[in-house]
């Protein structure tokens, strides 16, 4: 049996009377790509923000290598290699390219507030490390000409690849990318899935939220599909496809 890196165990948020995500339980090998899908409203941006420590959950448990992380903040779960990005870009509009990855790596960096203030020597060469290394991103997810650009004036589709390479800088082994083809175009899309295919192979785990079904099913190892905050379906990419419940509720009527 493949190592499972994360798990997700009967996991509930409730928003008033409404169970946005209920009773939901998975499991993530290492070194896999496992896709979430569901209507709008299923709960799939719920349960990242769960996963992610963005909002406490009412019951569960989130499991990162064994060890528990459900009630830790954000910063926290990002510190023990768990990164994620949004289903709207959320980027330092007035920063450049570069410096939108360069804070990317504060989760792994020793300079704090006072060594950086009193501009120790060894802060100086930490910071020149923290520039090369978000270079690096950027040349290899196409960005390096850009790189003093304001983020804000970058095209959609870099924006996009911008909050990756952030997201990237933090050295995760878990990613959580929240439709990171919304709003691409055919081309871009194509791009995007190359991207996450490559993340895999740089020993990266990525848990994907994702409306582009070509995408979710080209790319995918395993699937989950919620429906009004519940697991309803899980396994590979054509027993989702074959699943009744699945078919029903997402696909529309008896369309496979």
């Amino acid at each position: 049996m493949d190592e499972i890196l994360l798990e997700v165990d009967a996991l509930s948020r409730s928003f008033g009377g409404l169970k946005a995500v209920n009773d939901v339980s998975f499991a993530v090998p290492h070194g896999s790509i496992k896709s979430v899908i569901g209507p709008n409203g299923a709960g799939k941006t719920t349960l990242f923000n769960l996963i992610s420590g963005m909002l406490p959950c009412h019951s569960g448990t989130v499991r990162k290598n064994g060890r528990t992380i459900t009630g830790l903040q954000p910063h926290k779960i990002a510190r023990l290699g768990i990164c994620r990005t949004f289903q709207t870009t959320k980027l330092f509009a007035r920063m450049s390219v570069l410096e939108n990855v360069m804070v990317g790596r504060h989760t792994v960096t020793r300079a704090g507030f006072l060594s950086g203030l009193l501009n120790l020597p060894w802060t100086w060469k930490e910071e020149r490390e923290i520039g090369q290394r978000a270079m690096q991103l950027l040349e290899t997810l196409g960005l390096a000409d850009s790189a003093s650009e304001s983020a804000a004036n970058l095209p959609f589709g870099k924006q996009r690849l911008l909050e990756i390479a952030r997201a990237l800088a933090t050295e995760p082994s878990l990613l959580l990318l929240d439709e990171p083809a919304a709003g691409l175009n055919i081309y871009e899309t194509r791009e995007m899935a190359d991207l996450v295919l490559k993340i895999r192979e740089w020993g990266i785990t990525v848990l994907l939220v994702e409306h582009d079904m070509s995408l979710v099913m080209d790319i995918s190892d395993e699937i989950v599909v919620l429906n009004y905050g519940r697991k309803v379906a899980e396994g590979e990419p054509q027993q989702i496809q074959r699943d009744p419940e699945v078919i029903r509720i997402y696909l529309g009527g008896d369309h496979a």
